[in-house]
């Protein structure tokens, strides 16, 4: 059993939402992140994506800003922690979980090339 008191479900999800709100206030990178996804399911619907493709899109933009989130929280912790202060091992810490957010953005781009890329010349053949 937990020392702190179950917050309850209800608790739970306004948690998580004021997280969510916090990282697109503090973190201009996940608003690019969110608004380039936006634009790609729009697209994708534009050029009428199966729904298998578009579930694809959509998990691999969803990999990017959850990948993001977790950079954001690694970063805010260290911070906290070690209260602005440079040491080695944060700095290495805090590239990793960038880099994290790298891959998952490659990884991304790269799904969405594959499958725009088959559409698009589909329409040009």
């Amino acid at each position: 059993m937990s020392k702190y008191k179950s917050q309850g479900f209800n608790n739970t999800f306004k948690n998580a939402g004021k997280g969510v709100r916090i990282v697109f206030k503090s973190e201009k990178n996940i608003r690019v992140h969110f608004i380039v996804g936006i634009l790609v399911i729009i697209f994708a619907f534009l050029l009428g994506l199966s729904i298998p493709k578009v579930c694809i899109l959509l998990l691999t933009i969803g990999f990017v800003i959850v990948a993001e989130m977790i950079n954001s929280a690694v970063e805010f912790s260290l911070d906290a922690v070690f209260k602005n202060k440079y040491n080695k091992l944060v700095g290495m810490a805090k590239d990793i979980s960038a880099g994290a957010v790298m891959l998952a953005t490659v990884i991304s781009v790269s799904v969405g090339i594959m499958i725009f890329g088959s559409e698009i010349l589909k329409i040009l053949h």
